[in-house]
């Protein structure tokens, strides 16, 4: 960097002593030195606004409080605390990302991020049962009309409500443009056939976003997407699924058997299904980064603490180099994953297209979520392996981030593809 020391304002005058122009050049330096750092912190800068940092304390008060106390009871039982939700959503945490215009706080993906990690710390289960409301709220967001977004994104803002995505079926998970649930036109109406898997707020839902085909054949140019109301006729739910992590979460199949929807609940035409679907994970994907950082913080705190007060050959285990090393990677991978999904969140804020960072900060944030619970469990010993001490239940929590929302496998696919067709 050249520093402007050389401008007009910074050569000696006419008629100055040599005192007087040692000390303007010192104001000189300090006058470079300050525009310079302005500049960088304009280029780049890592601090949060003064109403991020008050989101991230009010949210970080309410998981200790409220979240904290609870998540292992909640785990055993498979119980969502459908109290704690309420209040999570007079705090504005569900659905922030909603518009102003429908009655939401209107955050940007930054912000959601945020707060997404700090639930997340106290427990991943609770925090997906939230985080699904904005999943399910997102296609709206960005493709629904007028009336949709009053409608259903105004169920969100008026009252504490539950709604659920719906794409993932037994014949096609990873495979998205594979779904079978049919839709098919009976005058102004379509009628809708099928069975989704593994949906998040499966049995709470008040209302679903529906991907279905006009035709398999078609693949990913036959999808079409619907929002669906929970008590339209033919519309039924599964078993809840007994899960190894992320207990507390709602997951159920949804059956429809010739629900008829109207015409004004269509989200996407047909051809533009697949691409509302690949947009809104492109913007939740950041959000699994988020969970992911929640659960290695978390592992973090708890493995740091452990290993100052756990004592073998007469010193605590924080002095045995093998265990600080395991410990420094854990917050090695934390770090990164945090740069990874702070960045895919402001290029959604930015208006850029994120989907290549969207899935490094999954795919990495994933598989480094479940590396670190991991570590976490062996830094513990044997107390790691058994429910009174809370690293268990990060690792069988941690799994699934790298399954849902696109696997681990798939993430890297993406990847290669975007790289690949980049470099023609």
């Amino acid at each position: 960097m050249v520093w402007p020391l050389d401008s007009d304002w910074a050569r000696e005058r006419p008629g100055t002593s040599s005192d007087d122009k040692q000390s303007d050049d010192d104001n000189s330096s300090k006058i470079a030195y300050s525009l310079a750092k302005e500049a960088c912190r304009t280029m780049l800068d890592f601090s949060l606004t003064e109403e991020q940092t008050a989101l991230v304390d009010t949210t970080r008060r309410f998981v200790a409080d409220k979240i904290v106390p609870i998540a292992g009871d909640c785990d055993r039982k498979s119980e969502l605390p459908k109290n704690v939700i309420k209040e999570a959503w007079e705090l504005g945490l569900v659905a922030p990302t909603v518009p102003e215009a429908y009655g939401g706080a209107g955050l940007g993906e930054v912000d959601h991020v945020l707060l997404t990690e700090e639930l997340a710390f106290g427990c991943t289960g609770i925090q997906t049962a939230i985080t699904a409301v904005t999943l399910a709220a997102t296609p709206l967001i960005i493709a629904g009309t007028e009336d949709q977004k009053k409608k259903y994104l105004g169920m969100l803002t008026d009252e504490p409500c539950f709604a659920a995505y719906a794409i993932t079926e037994p014949g096609a998970g990873s495979d998205a443009a594979g779904i079978r649930t049919q839709c098919r036109k009976v005058g102004d109406e379509w009628v809708l056939s099928g069975e989704k898997c593994f949906i998040t707020n499966g049995s709470l839902a008040r209302w679903y976003v529906v991907f279905a085909t006009v035709d398999p054949a078609l693949r990913h140019k036959g999808i079409m997407a619907f929002v669906v109301d929970r008590d339209t006729p033919g519309l039924s739910i599964g078993k809840k699924e007994d899960k190894l992590g992320q207990r507390a979460s709602d997951t159920t199949s949804v059956i429809l058997e010739d629900v008829v929807v109207p015409a004004a609940n269509v989200i996407a035409p047909e051809g533009q299904g697949f691409r509302v679907a690949m947009t809104t994970f492109d913007r939740t994907r950041p959000d699994i980064a988020a969970g992911a950082c929640g659960i290695m913080r978390r592992a973090l705190e708890e493995s740091v603490a452990y290993a100052k007060e756990r004592k073998t050959f007469g010193v605590p285990i924080a002095e045995h180099q093998m265990v600080q090393a395991m410990i420094a990677e854990m917050a090695i991978k934390y770090e990164a994953t945090r740069l990874l999904m702070l960045k895919a969140a402001w290029q959604i804020d930015a208006g850029e297209r994120n989907s290549l960072i969207a899935s490094y900060s999954k795919a990495f944030g994933a598989d480094s979520a479940m590396a670190v619970a991991t570590d976490a469990v062996q830094v513990f010993g044997g107390n790691g392996y058994i429910s009174e001490y809370p690293v268990e239940k990060l690792m069988r929590d941690a799994k699934i981030l790298q399954i849902y929302e696109g696997t681990s496998q798939i993430q890297r696919l993406v990847i290669a593809r975007n790289l690949f067709a980049g470099s023609r």
